[in-house]
């Protein structure tokens, strides 16, 4: 097989279910997009069966209409919701995508999400082992003989509604998603299933996690992210004093 036919992406995110990615970090997402980079979604399960949802179909159709609100490229693989497990096929159905789609960034969960989905934790680790698997090589019969692809860098998200900083790694950092946040909020409500009038609070609760986790970093609205390796830089003039940040604080990671 041939990754020739898959468009190349800069950035894909990796979620259990669609909603993931658009709640933990919809609005860099979208700002990637509008800085000119090929973004991508990948949804391990269809999310359903879900309660106020009529079927796969009808939650497939949110999901596309959020990717096209980020202006996100989509893929939903057909492991089971609800009883998602790391397991090797798991692992190897991603690292597919990862071969075939080649971005150079991944990002996706990571810690549990204590009283949500168990998925979220087996999402992290899946996504952990495929960021592995893509670049093994002398393999080539369990990828379908996709060309070996090496992923450059790998970030966690939180959810917005869980706390935004993660123990055990030295390289936390805040995007800025003041442009990007309604974006955000409009991709989400793509998902009227899940997120009918009764649950607006929802999106208060997404705004406010956005707004306190951007303030922190001299922001209007911010996402919080993780590099599972620390963060170097051979320009620390530039790093302290990006563009992007506020000069006068020097928590905020530039380019």
């Amino acid at each position: 097989m041939t990754n020739l036919d898959y468009p190349q992406l800069d950035v894909v995110a990796v979620g259990a279910h669609p909603d993931d990615v658009e709640i933990a970090c919809g609005g860099t997402l979208a700002k990637l997009v509008q800085q000119g980079y090929r973004v991508g979604i990948i949804d391990l399960t269809d999310g359903e069966p879900t309660p106020l949802s009529p079927g796969p179909e009808v939650r497939l159709a949110e999901a596309a209409r959020a990717a096209e609100v980020l202006g996100c490229h989509r893929v939903t693989l057909d492991l089971p919701n609800r009883c998602l497990f790391d397991s090797h096929a798991a692992r190897l159905a991603l690292a597919k995508e990862f071969r075939k789609y080649r971005p150079r960034v991944v990002i996706g969960f990571g810690d549990k999400t204590p009283m949500a989905s168990p998925d979220h934790w087996q999402a992290m680790q899946i996504t952990d082992a495929a960021v592995f698997y893509s670049r093994l090589t002398k393999w080539d019969d369990q990828f379908d003989h996709l060309p070996v692809h090496t992923i450059s860098k790998q970030l966690y998200f939180r959810l917005a509604f869980e706390p935004p900083m993660l123990d055990g790694f030295a390289s936390h950092f805040t995007v800025d998603i003041s442009e990007t946040l309604e974006t955000k909020l409009e991709s989400i409500r793509c998902y009227a299933t899940q997120f009918p009038p009764a649950k607006q609070a929802v999106f208060d609760r997404v705004r406010g996690a956005a707004i306190n986790s951007g303030a922190a970093a001299g922001f209007q609205a911010g996402e919080v992210f993780v590099c599972t390796r620390p963060l170097g830089t051979t320009e620390p003039m530039r790093l302290l004093f990006s563009e992007q940040a506020n000069p006068g604080n020097s928590s905020a990671v530039g380019r």
